[in-house]
C-alpha cells in the first residue's frame, strides 16, 4: 500500500450510494476506500479501526444522523477530514454539518469528478461549505461574470457536465469550455467545485436559486 494513498472511510444507509462512491474512488491511483459503514454507529468504530483520512458521511441516516455521526468521529480523531453528502441543499444541514466540524457540504448531484476534487482539496486542507451559508452574507457581485457566464455557473452548481450545459443552453460545447475557463479565472478558483464554492462566498450564487441575480447591475 502506498504511504500517500488518502485513505477514505464511507458511511451512508444507502447501498448503491457506497457501491457507486466504492467504484467510483477505485479508479484513481492516489484514494483507497480502508472501510464502509451502513450506519452511523459502526461508522465510528471503524473510524477508530481504519484511521482514515477523510470520511465521506450521509447526512440523512437512519438512527444516529450523519451530523451527529460527524460530531462522534471528530472527537475521535480531531484531524480527520470530513465531507458530507445530502440530497437536497439544505441551509439546516449545511450549517449544522458546519459545526459538526465538515470540511466540505457537497450534494448527491454533484459530478464524479468534482466528488474526487472535493475529497484531495479537504484532504490538503481546504474548508468549504458548497452551500455557503456561513458566507453568502456578503454583498452579491453578479458584476464579476457575465450573463452567460452567471448561467453556466448554476448549471456548474448542479452537477452538470460541459455536454450537459451546451445542451440545456443551445451552444456548442467548446464555447462551454471557453466559459468555463473565464468563471475558473475570474473566480481565482482551481476547479469547477471550487467556482461553486466560491460563487457562494461572493453571493453570487444563493440557498434559493429564485434570489439569485442573473447579470450585471
Amino acid at each position: 500500500m502506498a504511504a500517500d494513498h488518502i485513505r477514505i472511510l464511507l458511511i451512508a444507509d444507502h447501498a448503491v450510494l457506497r457501491a457507486g462512491l466504492a467504484n467510483l474512488l477505485s479508479r484513481e491511483r492516489d484514494l483507497l476506500v480502508v472501510g464502509e459503514a451502513d450506519n452511523g454507529k459502526d461508522g465510528v468504530k471503524l473510524a477508530q479501526q481504519c484511521r482514515p483520512h477523510v470520511v465521506i458521511i450521509d447526512v440523512s441516516m437512519t438512527g444516529i444522523d450523519g451530523v451527529e455521526t460527524a460530531k462522534q468521529i471528530r472527537r475521535v480523531d480531531p484531524n480527520v477530514k470530513i465531507l458530507m453528502l445530502s440530497s437536497p441543499e439544505s441551509a439546516a444541514d449545511a450549517d449544522r454539518s458546519f459545526t459538526a466540524g465538515a470540511s466540505r457540504h457537497v450534494t448527491k448531484r454533484i459530478a464524479h469528478e468534482e466528488i474526487v476534487t472535493a475529497i484531495r482539496g479537504v484532504h490538503a486542507g481546504q474548508t468549504s461549505i458548497l452551500v455557503g451559508v456561513r458566507r453568502a452574507s456578503l454583498p452579491p457581485q453578479p458584476e464579476l461574470l457575465s450573463p452567460r457566464e452567471f448561467e453556466v455557473l448554476r448549471l456548474i452548481r448542479l452537477g452538470t457536465t460541459n455536454l450537459g450545459i451546451s445542451r440545456r443552453l443551445g451552444i456548442a460545447e467548446r464555447t462551454v469550455k471557453s466559459h468555463v475557463t473565464a468563471i475558473l479565472t475570474k473566480l481565482g478558483a482551481p476547479d469547477r467545485a471550487s467556482a461553486v464554492a466560491r460563487g457562494f462566498d461572493l453571493g453570487l450564487l444563493t440557498i434559493d436559486p429564485r434570489t439569485e441575480r442573473s447579470g450585471r447591475p
